[in-house]
């Protein structure tokens, strides 16, 4: 039987004696989902080719044939008019055929010196900085979006909840203050990740580098990368940066999940403590009454999905020996949605938060039930000189009576409190109201209004000087 020649449009076709079988073929393809690579991969080639030139290894006049062709391909690729081809694999082997078809042999030149390994290795990062560049300004634009609704609701007095049961008093802009900490902190992460990310593995080549006299600093330079990885084994292996990623995304949307929790319960008749605008909820199908929060529901359950693809970056990882291998082309699925996900969804509740109406009545007739101001109470008789955990023992026996009776702590008149306790006065009165708890709580970190104002002047000044730092980096 005559032997069928293998597919030479692959890269390592000489080495086999039969074509790729089709099934094979879609099975190990990547073109589907890694050809959102492809500007990446063109700006990697383009300070590839640049060193070569400077070092000698090809000449001028093959660059500007590459950076030529790169050109042509550049624009049909942001004009839709790449044609892609299973047949070639991936991202880069499309991009190294058309770039031969178009300018012949220097083209075939550009690969001198790397391997796919570092290629996509390169890729990857490039794509992940402008990915974290991109989520870090949707974090912005929640967090200002908070502080805006915070500023209105400085004195919008509220119940603070542990276990869900009332606690004490807080305020509204105090409690969106605690979710502006929770997405600052996102913003750090996504930092310290960008960071670890930013160093250059082209140059690593299949795995031990190469017999080329290249100058990989030169190409980090052009590429704005920090330096370049240390060791060429772990540069074509290493994902950290991809588990860091989606760890950092991972704990984004745990923070949008908690938010969202909080707007299910709060919209709903049994709390009525906000509404949302109507253009971010849907209707029921039968029930007409019906205003449900579907973009904090849904919210809520694609935390799940990105913490799935975190699961499955680190099982991918744990099994593999040193160096690359081709399960690293499973990185990019999760990578790419982790991402998709998480922009969209800070960009909709950046955009959503403004249109929470609150309903400070609601607020504070739910802040006036549960003894919210038992904790005053006690601090109250420290003041006068109980200790503590007595103090504690006289605030337990009027919520007691209290329980009894159905009333609140301020139903207690002055000398039955004084009944429970000699060090009681007449100023008991200011401590128990909603207003003197937050009042009194003025230091750095607490509910007072006059602080969640001084807060929120921090946090805006916070976000201008990163924005003017992102500005002139």
């Amino acid at each position: 039987m005559t032997e069928q020649p293998p597919n030479k449009n692959a890269a390592w076709s000489g080495r086999f004696s039969e074509p790729i079988s089709e099934l094979v073929k879609r099975y190990t393809g990547s073109i589907g989902f890694d050809q959102r690579l492809a500007l990446y991969d063109i700006q990697g080639s383009l300070a590839h080719a640049e060193m070569l030139a400077h070092v000698g290894l090809i000449s001028s006049t093959d660059l500007a044939s590459i950076e030529r062709g790169m050109a042509r391909i550049r624009a049909d690729i942001e004009a839709g008019q790449m044609r892609w081809s299973l047949d070639l694999e991936d991202v880069h082997m499309n991009i190294e055929k058309r770039l031969t078809d178009l300018i012949g042999d220097a083209g075939k030149r550009l690969h001198t010196g790397r391997s796919r390994n570092d290629q996509v290795a390169t890729d990857i990062r490039l794509w992940l900085r402008d990915a974290i560049d991109e989520i870090d300004a949707a974090l912005t634009a929640l967090q200002a979006a908070l502080l805006d609704v915070a500023l209105l609701h400085t004195d919008t007095i509220l119940p603070g909840f542990t276990h869900l049961q009332v606690a004490q008093p807080v305020t509204y802009g105090h409690h969106l203050l605690a979710y502006v900490e929770m997405f600052s902190r996102d913003a750090a992460r996504l930092a310290d990740c960008r960071a670890r990310a930013n160093l250059l593995p082209l140059g690593a080549a299949a795995l031990a580098g190469t017999t080329f006299a290249i100058d990989s600093e030169r190409v980090a330079r052009r590429l704005g990368f920090d330096g370049v990885c240390r060791n060429s084994l772990d540069a074509v292996s290493d994902r950290d940066f991809a588990v860091e990623f989606c760890a950092a995304c991972a704990l984004i949307m745990t923070h949008v999940s908690r938010f969202s929790e909080e707007i299910v319960l709060w919209m709903s008749p049994q709390f009525g403590f906000i509404d949302l605008a109507d253009r971010f909820c849907t209707g029921s199908s039968i029930m007409p009454q019906k205003k449900n929060p579907d973009v904090a529901e849904l919210a809520r359950g694609k935390s799940g999905r990105v913490f799935g693809h975190l699961m499955a970056l680190l099982t991918l990882l744990k099994g593999q020996p040193l160096a690359y291998n081709k399960d690293n082309q499973e990185d990019k699925e999760p990578l790419f949605d982790s991402a998709d996900t998480v922009l969209a969804t800070l960009r909709i509740f950046a955009e959503m938060v403004p249109g929470i109406v609150v309903r400070p009545g609601n607020m504070r007739a739910a802040a006036q039930r549960g003894f919210a101001t038992a904790t005053d109470l006690a601090d109250y008789l420290v003041r006068r000189g109980l200790p503590f955990r007595d103090a504690h023992e006289v605030v337990a026996q009027a919520v007691r009576q209290c329980v009894e009776r159905g009333i609140e702590l301020e139903g207690l008149s002055l000398p039955e409190l004084q009944a429970l306790s000699g060090a009681i006065e007449a100023d008991v009165f200011a401590v128990l109201s909603l207003e003197g708890s937050v009042a009194a709580r003025r230091h750095i970190g607490a509910t007072a209004p006059e602080r969640v104002r001084a807060e929120i002047a921090w946090h805006r000044e916070r976000l201008a000087a990163a924005s003017t730092s992102r500005a002139s980096s």
